[in-house]
């Protein structure tokens, strides 16, 4: 006799991949004979220092790390609900999992990875070199898919993605293709981010998203020593990233509460108010500032988005905004405090977003690179051509249905 674990979403080889919301999930029994059900012990199944999921009968967040089934012998599945332990998220693929036990004997395992959005300054090398390559792998020195990430963020898209309430929702969304993208090359692969508010030493570095050399008269362009992944980097036939840090890397960037120089804690940005209007200054701040942090590409917005920082840096604010989500219970779009829509396309709830709706001319863009936002094996959420509304409730706390990412520091908490 053996259990068989199935969770909706596996890719077509049987991966799994699990955040902090909770998936549905089936057991059933295999060659079980004759007799009455089985009392089957489900319990993590990972290796020591991996990921960790949590069980439950019902879709709630406060889940346990086993769980007993009663299972019939002809092979019925049991419904469950598993997801990663919060706090607990893996390294690699396979280190978290599923074991199912009957009396002493194991009789079944399923290998998952808790596979979360995580802070680029404590990757682990492996962690950081698989999100390089499938990066450098997804540019291919300028003649890769990343091109059209790069033609998203441009001076003609501005009108979509900035000056308006539809900012976050927008940046969460190309964020999210992206990453999809990266996990087509790489499946363990998440986006992670940059914490502007505290040092990051481990980014700032040759083995990460580089340096420039360390006098100014030298030029702002990073480098990267020979076999590193971006050591190729190209964007529309530029090979190398600009990029000089206006601080010391060693530390954080200044945070000043006057003058041009203005870079929020965390505790400040989540004190901006409970109310989705008084959030929206995120864009001016830390948003902006984090850009202003730098001379070169990342500091302006046609150029922004040639340098792989400028990913991490969204990273971090699409986090923020989903940390005051969490903070303030903000993922109902009948809530007139989680968001607070404008009156021109592409910033009201049921809007359509561009490029992913492939809408040109007129009030859009002449051209819509990129086609649908990628989907995934995982969820179907948010869908090809995703709304502004349909980008708040990301894990699904409202609707049941998760967009298929998370934050190493922001939990599951069901409504």
């Amino acid at each position: 006799m053996r259990v068989e674990i199935d969770i909706e979403g596996e890719l077509p080889d049987g991966r799994a991949f699990l955040t902090w919301a909770p998936v549905k999930a089936t057991a059933r029994v295999i060659d079980g004979g004759a007799g009455g059900d089985v009392d089957v012990l489900l319990e993590n199944g990972g290796t020591p220092g991996g990921g960790k999921v949590v069980f439950d009968t019902q879709r709630r967040h406060d889940g346990e790390s086993s769980l007993r089934l009663r299972l019939p012998r002809n092979g019925k599945p049991a419904l469950f609900w598993v997801a990663g332990e919060f706090g607990e998220p893996s390294k690699s693929y396979g280190d978290a999992g599923i074991k199912a036990r009957v009396g002493g004997a194991v009789v079944g395992t399923l290998p998952l990875m808790v596979r979360i959005r995580k802070d680029a300054q404590t990757l682990t090398p492996a962690e950081r070199d698989r999100f390089l390559v499938a990066l450098a792998r997804l540019n291919n020195a300028g003649a890769g898919p990343f091109r059209a990430f790069r033609d998203m963020h441009t001076n003609l898209s501005t009108r979509e993605a900035h000056g308006g309430p539809a900012f976050l929702p927008w940046h969460r969304s190309y964020l999210l293709d992206l990453e999809r993208e990266l996990q087509a090359v790489d499946p363990s692969v998440a986006l992670p981010y940059w914490r502007f508010d505290k040092p990051a030493p481990n980014i700032f570095d040759a083995h990460f998203l580089g340096m420039p050399a360390a006098s100014p008269t030298a030029g702002d362009l990073v480098r990267f020593p020979p076999g590193h992944p971006l050591e190729h980097w190209s964007t529309d036939s530029f090979t190398g990233v600009m990029r000089r840090p206006n601080f010391d890397v060693r530390g954080a960037p200044p945070s000043r509460r006057a003058g041009r120089g203005y870079v929020l804690t965390e505790p400040e940005t989540l004190g901006l108010g409970p109310s989705f209007g008084q959030l929206r200054a995120m864009e001016s701040a830390p948003h902006g500032p984090a850009h202003v942090s730098f001379s070169g590409f990342i500091s302006s917005i046609p150029t922004a988005a040639k340098d792989p920082l400028f990913f991490l840096l969204h990273g971090n604010v699409d986090r923020l905004w989903a940390k005051w989500q969490w903070a303030n219970r903000r993922f109902d779009t009948a809530d007139p405090n989680a968001f607070q829509a404008g009156g021109s396309l592409g910033h009201r709830l049921p809007d359509t977003m561009w490029p992913w709706n492939g809408e040109t001319g007129g009030q859009r863009p002449p051209t819509a690179p990129g086609g649908p936002l990628r989907d995934s094996p995982v969820t179907k959420q948010p869908g090809p051509k995703p709304t502004v509304g349909v980008m708040l409730d990301y894990l699904g706390v409202r609707s049941g249905r998760d967009q298929g990412f998370a934050y190493d520091d922001v939990p599951f908490e069901a409504a």
